[in-house]
């Protein structure tokens, strides 16, 4: 995997955090950094409390990137979305991961842990990781994203 700056962050629900270590063995594996912000364990919990955290991480800059996870991802992809200075990409195939920083400059990958296999989950993360923003024509796109 191809990410330059191997720090990261990760967060998930009570639905996510089973695939959330799993991810995060490959991620060490790779020579990643991995910033946990949880969750831990089965009990139910509310994602915002773990994704708001990471995706403010995210937007200072501590972090280049982030994964997120719950049940279906959109939970988490609708809460980090929610910060100016993200972009994050609800996906299901490793194609799309691709496009999320080929095109749109991606900086979180969301990750349904229900309705996605978790080899494909493990190969959003890859493609995810192993690809940079193109710019170019993208970048005036991506600059309207922001509301300001």
């Amino acid at each position: 995997m191809e990410n330059t700056n191997k720090n990261i962050a990760i967060g998930c629900d009570h639905a996510g955090y089973e695939l959330k270590d799993k991810i995060k063995v490959l991620l060490h594996k790779e020579g990643y950094t991995v910033k946990d912000f949880g969750t831990n364990g089965p009990d139910s919990v509310d994602y915002p409390d773990y994704v708001h955290p990471l995706a403010t991480a995210v937007e200072k800059g501590e972090f280049p990137l982030g994964i997120v996870i719950c049940g279906s991802g959109n939970g988490v992809n609708l809460t980090v979305n929610k910060h100016q200075g993200i972009r994050s990409a609800l996906c299901w195939t490793p194609e799309l991961a691709k496009m999320a920083r080929l095109h749109n400059d991606a900086n979180i990958l969301a990750l349904s842990s229900r309705y996605v296999d978790e080899d494909v989950s493990i190969a959003c993360v890859k493609a995810f990781l192993e690809n940079e923003f193109e710019g170019g024509r993208h970048q005036k796109r991506v600059d309207k994203v922001a509301c300001s």
